[in-house]
């Protein structure tokens, strides 16, 4: 895999969806923080309908403080994990407005230190929030990265920071979305549409399906 093969698998994926984005509904930072948080091991489809009930009620550090643990609970429990998840948001809330002003940091490292914010939710903040060049590692990227051969790598950290290396610069701002959506559409964990992929001449996957 060599510059000019990573450059046009970008160019063709900017081409079929030039304005890529999450699909996690959110109008502002704190929302997509939390939406985020509760995403882990979880669908972007059941996250939205759960926020969908909740942002309208509660979309800020304090109003989320005011519905208490148990109250938001009520709007999350439909998603896996929902306990631990709600006990980190609500210690998230008390860290923004005792640290931060209510504000979500522009900083990994101030990031990082949010309860249940671990190196991959801080990217994808970074990222789709504040428009950094990062790129969110998740179990999609992992696997595309691998399979094409653009970053492959033992550990998601290597694949991150082969990315970082690797990714042209015309294309790192939404390389982490296109990565996704491919994965989560196209190039599946059990069976890729390797048929409808439009980068099928330049992937270097060697089980290759029609």
């Amino acid at each position: 895999m060599n510059r000019e093969k990573r450059s046009e698998i970008f160019r063709r994926l900017r081409a079929e969806n030039p304005k890529p984005t999450t699909e996690l509904n959110y109008s502002s930072p704190f929302e997509l923080l939390v939406a985020v948080t509760l995403s882990a091991q979880a669908t972007d489809v059941g996250v939205n309908k759960a926020t969908a009930r909740l942002f309208p009620v509660a979309n800020t550090p304090q109003a989320i403080l005011d519905l208490g643990e148990n109250g938001l609970k009520q709007y999350v429990k439909t998603i896996g994990l929902y306990n631990s998840k709600a006990a980190n948001i609500i210690k998230t809330c008390r860290i923004l407005l005792d640290e931060h002003g209510g504000e979500v940091p522009r900083d990994r490292e101030a990031l990082e230190k949010l309860p249940g914010v671990g190196r991959k939710t801080a990217n994808v903040i970074l990222n789709t929030a504040f428009g950094e060049p990062t790129i969110a590692v998740d179990t999609h990227i992992f696997r595309v990265s691998n399979r094409t051969k653009i970053a492959p790598g033992k550990t998601v950290r290597q694949v991150e920071d082969k990315l970082l290396k690797f990714v042209p610069d015309e294309f790192m701002q939404d390389a982490h979305h296109w990565l996704i959506l491919h994965g989560r559409y196209v190039c599946k964990a059990r069976k890729p549409a390797c048929g409808a992929c439009v980068i099928y001449d330049l992937c270097e996957y060697g089980d290759k399906t029609e």
